[in-house]
C-alpha cells in the first residue's frame, strides 16, 4: 500500500503555480533569464564564450539566490534587512534599562488639588427647651 507523507505544520506549504514553482521563484528566475540570457548573446562576440558564460552566470546568481534562499521562513531581503538594521543601525551593546515607577509615584506624597472635598462635620445645635 502506497503512503503519502503529510507534514504537520501546514504553514510551511507553499503553493506551486507552474512547473511545480513558487511565485516568487518564477518571478525571480525570469528576472535572471532577462538579465542574463542578453548579458551572454552581446558579450560573447567581443570577449569569447567562455568569459561571457562566466559574465552570465555572475549576472544570474544574486536572483537564484533570492528566489531559492529562505531562513526561518522569511526571504533574503527580509534577512539582509534584519542583520543590516542589527550590524549597523541599532547600537551594538543595548543596556537593560528599566523605569522605576515606584520612585515616580514617591513623588507625588500629596495631592496638588484633593479629587473630592472631604465632608465637613456639622455642628448640630442642641434645642434648649
Amino acid at each position: 500500500m502506497a503512503y503519502v507523507p503529510v507534514p504537520k505544520d501546514l504553514s510551511k506549504i507553499k503553493t506551486k503555480l507552474a512547473l511545480n514553482l513558487t511565485k516568487r521563484q518564477l518571478i525571480c528566475f525570469s528576472l535572471a533569464a532577462a538579465v542574463g540570457i542578453p548579458s551572454y548573446l552581446f558579450s560573447r562576440g567581443a570577449i569569447g564564450n567562455s568569459p561571457a558564460l562566466f559574465l552570465m552566470i555572475g549576472l544570474m546568481l544574486p536572483f537564484f539566490f533570492c528566489a531559492m534562499y529562505e531562513r526561518d521562513g522569511l526571504p533574503l531581503e527580509k534577512v539582509l534587512r534584519n542583520i543590516l538594521r542589527t550590524r549597523f543601525l541599532y547600537p551594538m551593546v543595548r543596556p537593560y534599562k528599566t523605569e522605576n515607577f515606584y520612585a515616580l509615584l514617591s513623588g507625588f506624597k500629596k495631592e496638588a488639588k484633593p479629587i473630592a472635598e472631604p465632608e465637613k462635620k456639622k455642628k448640630h445645635h442642641s434645642k434648649k427647651a
